[in-house]
């Protein structure tokens, strides 16, 4: 059983697409897509600076597109025109079992899932960037991960602040979100062996600070009529799986101001019995934290273009195949 997913805001690096250009019909495709968010996604995606790609407005469409555009590489197959690829970026039947995506990736995977098109998804995700990167504006806040600790000791320390647990990762890591001085007080007296690392983020995403990005990003999306998911797609809400079009673009919505469930979006994938995992680009954070959580799952982050084969492999021996999940919680 193979997960395919779609990393979050933090993934992205300066000069990421620029093994991915070499691919056909690629340039052409980031192209039409720069047209549908307004920006240049190549200029960001080869020459923009780290700067320049943290920005909130341009990170989220610039991390969409890469995943999109790593999904119609992974199913082309050598030699095919990106173009050539369901312009819709829907599976074939038994290519992908599960998609999950975090934070913003989870725009991604409901494009990999047919519940967007890819189209719709870059659409939503421009309007999410610049809705939250505004919102960010308002009050001076942002975020830190604590990386260890007990993780009960972590979330009451967090309470005492008035900070938000806006991310819940797994693998120990939980980020706080909120006002500057509360994070600063976090920092000097953490909970017993947590570390403190401040985020570069402008602000205190997946908290009630983005409330004004939420209703920008429902006016946006009451336009889109939603596809039901052609395959289980899960939800950071709560790591469940959502089973209508509908349900899937209000969970998108709401979570801008709710926290990422990361953990238990893991929790479901073991559940699932989930046998394989493939992270499209930029890849890497979340095959970390599965090799850290999902024992015997084979994992391959897909980060530049020398990757697919071995991609292509791990899909072709784990999709369509069932679930373990009983041998993998009480290994022989």
């Amino acid at each position: 059983m193979l997960v395919v997913a779609c990393p979050g805001q933090g993934a992205q690096s300066p000069g990421m697409l620029v093994p991915w250009l070499e691919l056909e019909g690629a340039r052409p495709l980031l192209e039409r897509w720069s047209d549908v968010v307004g920006q240049d996604l190549v200029t960001h995606g080869t020459t923009s600076d780290a700067d320049t790609i943290r920005d909130t407005a341009v990170a989220q469409p610039l991390l969409v597109a890469t995943a999109l555009l790593t999904f119609r590489a992974l199913l082309a197959g050598p030699g095919v025109s990106l173009l050539d690829v369901d312009p819709a970026g829907r599976p074939p039947q038994g290519a992908v079992d599960v998609v999950a995506g975090h934070s913003v990736g989870e725009l991604g995977a409901a494009a990999v899932a047919g519940v967007l098109t890819e189209d719709e998804a870059l659409r939503l995700v421009a309007v999410r960037g610049a809705a939250m990167a505004r919102a960010a504006a308002v009050t001076p806040t942002g975020m830190s991960a604590l990386l260890g600790g007990d993780p009960q000791a972590v979330l009451d320390r967090l309470a005492e602040l008035g900070l938000t647990a806006a991310n819940v990762n797994g693998a120990g890591q939980v980020v706080a979100a909120g006002d500057l001085g509360s994070l600063a007080t976090l920092a000097a007296d953490p909970p017993a062996r947590a570390r403190v690392v401040p985020l570069q983020v402008a602000g205190a995403f997946h908290t009630t600070y983005m409330a004004a990005a939420v209703d920008e990003l429902a006016a946006a999306a009451r336009g889109t009529v939603p596809a039901d998911p052609r395959v289980r797609l899960l939800t950071n809400a709560d790591g469940t799986e959502v089973t209508s079009g509908a349900q899937a673009l209000d969970r998108l919505v709401a979570q801008v101001a709710n926290p990422v469930r990361w953990d238990l979006c893991q929790t479901t994938m073991q559940d699932l019995g989930v046998t394989g995992l493939v992270e499209l680009a930029p890849a890497g954070v979340l095959t970390g934290l599965a090799r850290r959580t999902l024992p015997g799952v084979e994992t391959h982050p897909v980060k530049t273009p020398t990757d697919l084969d071995a991609a292509r492999d791990l899909v072709r021996r784990h999709a369509g195949t069932p679930g373990t999940p009983d041998s993998r919680r009480n290994p022989s």
